[in-house]
């Protein structure tokens, strides 16, 4: 009898179930449901749907129970920083307002009055990003405070999704860290800042790490899906999943967990929290057995993703990065640029900073896509660089995980920018990442080395 490991992964733009079991020693997935995911605008403010998500997590359960492959354990991860607030009857606190919405705006000054940004930085080691937790949180304060007041649990988007399977709360270690509140020295909530800032203490439980067991399906939800399963943290973060699937046991292993975002990095045993880090702006998210994601943030492949909804005629990832590949066009722009985040336009947002800085103005769709394909390789480019420098040492080898481990062009374009090799794969990084985790609270595999070996040997890795 197979033994099914479920991992439930919902990214920005969508969500999917995929199945894991291991046959002659090799992994193999499959996914068993998928459905739509994206913000919607409510009044004008950027919202998750997490009633919806919810009920398309228990329709993917359902057709486990379908197929007749019921799992051993499940677990879910999402991206970070965002959370609910929940009252004393479990109730959601106001709207599961998400990451681009526009709220944050000068949150970061209100936040640098109570702490300057260094020492926020020295004390968590996360890089700024306007949308991070203690942004939010910031932005709650000002606008509804007695949401804050009522608060008796915060719990991140996956963690939320656990209690409303197991009716059991625990805040996971990885997604916690990306909030920007949590100590890299302490490996728990920075209570003191916490308090300094004026968010509710007691709404925090300490941090559970990936691999501890949540609790069983309630009755409620095994009559509903028709089983009962266990709930296990993987790492609910997806970037801290993604990078367990990195197909190599080197400590000097440079990776990019290309999807929406690229997330650019390193494995550490420490955290850096120097000012020249902070710089640089790398961050350092928490991951599997207190490793460190030393890593910067580039907008990725997003802006690819958002062009191609512009385009007039329903083109496929391949045919863009088909036709970007016989464009010329030498323009570059600088990926991380705040216009970048949520633009009206993509298309008007790249054209207009080719524009401002006096360079070709891209007008095809071969040349807009040329254009971002070659401004992210040389941003990855860069990046590796910045590693090279602060750590003091060389790189060989860049491995490629993720959904954009498929774009080939780009691939060739970072082995052209970098000037080191491109592995590329596994695609399903984030999935294998979360039942790997899965896999070793189960015995499958004795440690993180054992399960990567195996991630090398079952899953297409192409060199560039």
């Amino acid at each position: 009898m197979d033994r099914y490991y479920l991992a439930v992964d919902i990214g920005a733009s969508s969500g999917r179930h995929m199945l894991a079991s291991m046959k002659d020693g090799k992994m193999h997935l499959e996914e068993v449901y998928r459905f739509p995911n994206g913000m919607d605008d409510k009044n004008g403010t950027l919202c998750w749907d997490v009633d919806r998500l919810f009920t398309e997590i228990k329709n993917g359960l359902k057709k486990c129970k379908e197929i007749g492959k019921i799992p051993v354990s499940m677990a879910i991860d999402t991206w970070g920083v965002d959370y609910v607030l929940l009252d004393k009857d479990d109730r959601i606190l106001g709207d599961t307002v998400g990451y681009r919405d526009s709220r944050t705006e000068g949150m970061d000054e209100k936040v640098y009055e109570v702490i300057p940004q260094d020492e926020l930085y020295a004390r968590t080691g996360i890089q700024k990003q306007i949308f991070n937790t203690v942004y939010q949180l910031m932005a709650v304060k000002e606008s509804h405070p007695e949401y804050l007041e009522q608060a008796e649990s915060i719990l991140m988007i996956p963690d939320y999704f656990h209690f409303l399977l197991t009716g059991v709360k625990k805040n996971e270690y990885t997604n916690a860290t990306t909030g920007q509140l949590v100590s890299p020295k302490t490996n728990d909530w920075d209570y003191e800042l916490i308090e300094m800032l004026g968010y509710n203490p007691k709404m925090f439980r300490p941090v559970s790490m990936p691999g501890t067991v949540v609790g069983d399906f309630t009755e409620e939800v095994q009559k509903e899906v028709g089983f009962n399963c266990t709930v296990v943290l993987p790492a609910t973060h997806d970037t801290g999943s993604a990078v367990l699937a990195v197909p190599t046991n080197d400590d000097d292993a440079v990776y990019i967990s290309s999807g929406t975002w690229s997330l650019m990095g390193i494995e550490r045993k420490e955290a850096d929290c120097s000012m020249e880090s902070m710089k640089a702006n790398f961050t350092n998210e928490g991951g599997y057995d207190h490793r460190f994601r030393y890593l910067k943030n580039i907008m990725g492949l997003w802006m690819i993703q958002s062009v191609k909804k512009e385009f007039t005629e329903d083109l496929s990832f391949a045919q863009i990065c088909e036709m970007a590949s016989k464009e010329t066009i030498p323009s570059i722009v600088d990926c991380n640029d705040d216009c970048f985040l949520a633009p009206k336009s993509m298309i008007k947002a790249v054209q207009d900073f080719c524009s401002r800085t006096g360079q070709q103005v891209p007008e095809t769709v071969g040349e807009i896509s040329s254009v971002i394909y070659n401004s992210l390789a040389k941003c990855y480019g860069d990046t590796v660089q910045e590693i090279e420098e602060i750590t003091g040492k060389k790189y060989s080898t860049i491995y490629v995980v993720g959904g954009g481990s498929n774009a080939g062009y780009l691939n060739e374009l970072t082995a052209k920018y970098t000037g080191k090799k491109v592995s590329a794969g596994p695609s399903e990084a984030t999935a294998i990442g979360n039942v790997i985790v899965q896999m070793l609270h189960d015995g499958i595999f004795k440690d993180l080395p054992e399960a990567r070996t195996c991630v090398r040997e079952s899953f297409d890795i192409v060199m560039y």
